[in-house]
């Protein structure tokens, strides 16, 4: 990753992209050659891809060995642009140049979703009688597709229901995990509907070194910080895929579907998998297509295939569901509704998102008031001056500032935010002083969860993840 991040600067032109690609391509074969660790081969195999997409983002044509580029058109609506205009966001990679972070407005456009605007969130609120949430408010969940779709069938006393989910990489989730959760808590309160949440604990095993009852044994232990949010039982249907696959039949026949209707050039086109990418990466995307259709859950919806989905997920997860979109008419099902959030940034920086796997780049549902305390002070970016006199004579940036990003998400008092912004950006308050506020919210919060996530038993985790009837009749 941050081999690729430092070539970044240096790759201007579709020649050097091209000789880069074929470099890379010659590491990986002999990475595979050498018999080198798995992560090793999987970096190198990921900046491969990576400079692929880039490849064909600049020159309009896919990589061909031995086949410099000779003429090209960039794959743009605006005009030419290079290899360096374009922040990376994919299913496994975010990466940007920018220490602002990602150009979101510029991503609307590329992947053709709705901003979320004033008039939205005020029909929001009209519709539900109460007050958006303050990651509507702040841009925090920034995009949809369909939401007036949503709420027109909400209005008419239509049924909805909400689709979320979770990767189990890891054991411990980090707190940026926790954005999807709380949001699509609140929608479920709001509008007092079913929620299934998809832990895809099979995707864990095709892509990461891990053996199929690790990932299970991962997605146990991420349901537990799941259901430790505060969701409904009675409303709530956590599924493993590992697990639910086998035992119901309307699954696998809406997998069956999607996988018949989107061919081996589409997801290559889609998610930029290769001829060395294993099969079950490259019909995994239907198994996350599947719950998006109603039929999938019989026991919560009994033979009703017409129930809209409203998915609320980060931006990177959006591929997946262009593609459930376009092949869902096709099999005569409604079209998933989706609502995106931004990328909650590592500490080091929003150049990137956090990761579960660089410990120093997250702060973990697990970590205790000291470690919290230690990270942010070592680890968060600063977007203030080197000196306290420079500092309080030109003022802080609060738009590359990590402690101030942070406190967006988990700072709900919007008064209080605001006069921060103020007094950091006018020099008044410090970095420490900034980092402090952050230490303050983020240690009771987090010890909050701990507490709630030791009562969840393995009896609750079987409870939730038992296919049932919830409390609504459909």
């Amino acid at each position: 990753m941050a081999d690729f991040q430092n070539c970044d600067s240096c790759i201007s032109s579709p020649l050097e992209l091209f000789e880069r690609v074929t470099a890379q391509g010659e590491k990986v074969r002999s990475l595979k050659a050498e018999k080198a660790s798995t992560d090793e081969i999987d970096a190198a195999v990921k900046l491969l891809l990576s400079l692929k997409v880039k490849y064909k983002a600049a020159t309009g044509q896919d990589y061909k060995a031995g086949s410099p580029p000779v003429d090209f058109s960039p794959m743009s609506n605006n005009g030419p642009t290079t290899a360096l205009d374009e922040d990376f966001v994919d299913p496994w990679t975010v990466q940007t140049s920018n220490a602002k972070g990602v150009d979101y407005d510029k991503l609307i456009v590329r992947f053709g979703s709705s901003k979320i605007d004033k008039e939205l969130i005020n029909r929001i609120e009209r519709v539900t009688g109460k007050t958006p949430h303050h990651f509507l408010r702040r841009g925090i969940f920034f995009s949809h597709r369909d939401m007036n779709h949503i709420l027109d069938a909400y209005e008419n006393k239509k049924p909805f229901y909400l689709y979320t989910g979770r990767g189990p990489s890891s054991d411990a989730m980090h707190v940026g995990h926790l954005i999807p959760f709380i949001f699509t808590k609140w929608l479920q309160e709001v509008f007092n509907v079913p929620l299934v949440v998809q832990l895809t604990d099979d995707e864990k095993y095709l892509w990461k070194d891990l053996t199929i009852e690790k990932a299970s044994e991962y997605a146990v232990e991420n349901a537990k910080d799941i259901i430790a949010c505060g969701f409904d039982i009675n409303k709530t249907f956590i599924f493993s895929d590992l697990d639910y696959l086998g035992m119901s039949p309307g699954f696998y026949k809406n997998i069956a579907k999607v996988q018949k209707h989107v061919t081996f050039n589409q997801v290559k086109g889609i998610f930029g998998f290769t001829d060395s990418d294993c099969i079950g990466k490259i019909s995994f995307p239907a198994i996350q297509a599947a719950p998006s259709f109603s039929s999938s859950f019989p026991q919560i919806f009994k033979d009703k295939k017409d129930i809209q989905c409203l998915i609320p997920c980060a931006i990177d997860q959006d591929p997946y569901f262009r593609m459930t979109r376009d092949v869902a008419p096709r099999i005569g099902y409604l079209k998933p509704a989706l609502l995106h959030s931004i990328f909650f940034p590592a500490l080091q920086g929003a150049q990137t998102k956090m990761s579960a796997s660089d410990p120093n780049s997250s702060i973990f549902l697990t970590d205790t008031p000291k470690q919290i305390k230690t990270k942010i002070n070592k680890h968060a970016f600063s977007g203030g001056k080197d000196t306290i006199e420079e500092h309080r004579k030109y003022g802080g940036n609060c738009e590359v500032d990590v402690s101030y990003m942070y406190l967006t998400f988990f700072l709900e008092d919007d008064d209080k935010l605001e006069k921060m912004k103020q007094a950091y950006t006018s020099g008044a308050l410090l970095t420490g002083e900034l980092k402090k506020v952050l230490i303050e919210t983020l240690q009771p919060l987090i010890a909050a969860h701990q507490q709630r996530r030791k009562q969840i038993t393995d009896e609750m985790v079987k409870q939730f993840m038992t296919p049932r009837k919830l409390a609504f009749d459909f």
